[in-house]
This record gives structure tokens, C-alpha cells and sequence, in this order.
């Protein structure tokens, strides 16, 4: 869940554990989030580059993945809240999540309605992963917050897999960004977008280039900072753990993942960790998204 209070000049002195979850480094933007606001949590980092990238999974193998896989890391961590820092896993499996979980579980959806706040020509972008362009939940946000207002969706694996590259330190031409998220302005109505909702939390990663190479000028918007208020908010009363914490965890071996043990470093968390994930057994044949 999400606010769109306004983001507090003064940083909590809420203590506690927390742990951040995503398919691979996006997650990032939203640990930095909380950090900024919560100086006194202990926030640690858990990424299931095991099923990476969860764009072209199957909504039937994500839902059958991510409650274990929720379950096993807060096995490890033993965390106060567990922040799931990915659209496409809040939408789809959010509750099933909650379910196998006896700590409050933080999810993140589309910032469509501060978009729909913020836009003054009527015409909002929204760039995310191809499977959380076509979530019934994504469509119900845009219907209940942006009515009246034009929405013109892109689906992009290919910018999660430049961010994760441009994380990782390679060299990314400014043209792979350009055509990236080129669908969205060359869409009928896409000269009039004056604001971009980066609905996936990779996004943020490239945000610097996104509006280097926009043809026309963007506000680019996202959910972080609103998570981050949420996770302070659902924090335990009167809990005294805290400092900045910084473990990670992967579900894959860390020595086959360096460049991303790299980033995590990076990102302040030097202690990098493998939980290993029990086979799951499917109760039907995953198909591919398109």
C-alpha cells in the first residue's frame, strides 16, 4: 500500500528491521527511500535473481514462486516488515504473500494517482513491465484515479535489463534509452504526455538518462518515497532494534552473481548471502508472457 501525503522534511526516529524485496536491483530505489527517512532502521536487501527477471515469467509461476520465497527470506532476516519493491510481484501476488506471513507486508503499485495530480496537459505515460501493464489491478488504479484523464501504457523488458546493466557499471548508449521508452510519445497523443509514472522500480535507476533522452520535457514520478512512509507506518510500536543493517540476500550462489554483489556493495549493503530455494512444484505448465 501506498500515500501521497507530502514527503516529511524530518526523518523518522522509528526504529526496527526491514527488508526489501525485488526480482534484482530495482528494489534499490526503494532501500534508499527508506533509508533517507528512517535513518535509525535496520534495512537489510533480498533479491530472487534465482527467477530473474520476473517480466517474462508467467503469472501461474509467480504466484506458485513468491510466497515461498517471501517465507524463506524472512526465515533468514527475521524481519519487522517485509517491503515487496516490485509492481509486477505487488500486483499480482500481494495477498498470497500476507497470507504466509505473520509480519506487515508493504507492496507497491503505479503512482497513477499523483500523476493524475500532477499532469496540466491531461496525458499521463505509464512505463512499466509488460505484465504489469496488463493487470486487472493496474487498470482498476487508472480507472479510479485518472478518469478523464488520457493514459498511454508501454510495457518495456528491455529497460529493466538496461538498468540492471547500467547498475552493474556498463557503458549504455543514450540511444537504447531513447527507444526504450520511444513507444509512449510516438503512441497517438504521446506529443501531449507531461508526465511519466516509472512503474517499475528498476526505472528510477535510469531516471537521469530517461529525461536526457526524452523529446520533449517529462516529470517522471514514482512510488518510493510513498513506501516509505508506509513502512514506517506499519512498524511495530516501541521496537529498539535498528541501525543501518545491510545485509543481502540472493537466491542464487553470490559468486555467480558478481556483477550484482558489486551494486550491492555500492548501495551499502557489503554483506551479500545466498538462501537457497526449495523446488516448486507447479499445479499447471507455466506459459511465457508475450
Amino acid at each position: 500500500m501506498t500515500a501521497d501525503a507530502p514527503f516529511p522534511f524530518e526523518p523518522s526516529p522509528a526504529r526496527g528491521r526491514v527488508l526489501v524485496f525485488d526480482s534484482g536491483v530495482g528494489g534499490l530505489t526503494v532501500a534508499a527511500e527508506i533509508r533517507a527517512l528512517g535513518p535509525r532502521l535496520s534495512v537489510h536487501y533480498a533479491a530472487d535473481t534465482g527467477f530473474f527477471p520476473y517480466g517474462d515469467k508467467s503469472d501461474e509461476a509467480l504466484r506458485a514462486r513468491l510466497p515461498v520465497v517471501a517465507k524463506a527470506l524472512v526465515e533468514a532476516v527475521r524481519p519487522d516488515v517485509f517491503v515487496i519493491a516490485c509492481n509486477t510481484a505487488s500486483t499480482l501476488a500481494l495477498p498470497e504473500v500476507r497470507a504466509v506471513l505473520d509480519i506487515p507486508v508493504v507492496g507497491t503499485v503505479p503512482a497513477i494517482k499523483p500523476a493524475a495530480k500532477l499532469t496540466e496537459t491531461g496525458t499521463i505515460g505509464l512505463l512499466a513491465t509488460p505484465g504489469t501493464i496488463r493487470r486487472a489491478y493496474t487498470a482498476r488504479l487508472i480507472e479510479e484515479f485518472a478518469s478523464g484523464k488520457r493514459v498511454i501504457l508501454h510495457g518495456s523488458l528491455d529497460l529493466v535489463k538496461l538498468a540492471e546493466a547500467h547498475a552493474r557499471g556498463e557503458d549504455v548508449p543514450p540511444e537504447a534509452f531513447a527507444a526504450a521508452q520511444a513507444p509512449l510519445f510516438t503512441a497517438p497523443g504521446g506529443d501531449q504526455i507531461d508526465t511519466i509514472v516509472l512503474a517499475c522500480t528498476h526505472f528510477p535507476l535510469v531516471r537521469g538518462q530517461l529525461i536526457a533522452t526524452a523529446p520533449h520535457a517529462v516529470s517522471y514520478i514514482d512510488s518510493g518515497a510513498a513506501i516509505a512512509r508506509q513502512t514506517i507506518r506499519v512498524l511495530p510500536a516501541r521496537n529498539e532494534s535498528g541501525g543501518q543493517g545491510g545485509t543481502a540476500c540472493l537466491t542464487s550462489p553470490p559468486e555467480r552473481e558478481e556483477g550484482i554483489t558489486r551494486v550491492l556493495r555500492r548501495y551499502g549493503f557489503p554483506e551479500v548471502q545466498f538462501v537457497a530455494i526449495e523446488p516448486i512444484e507447479m499445479t499447471s505448465a507455466p506459459s511465457a508472457e508475450p
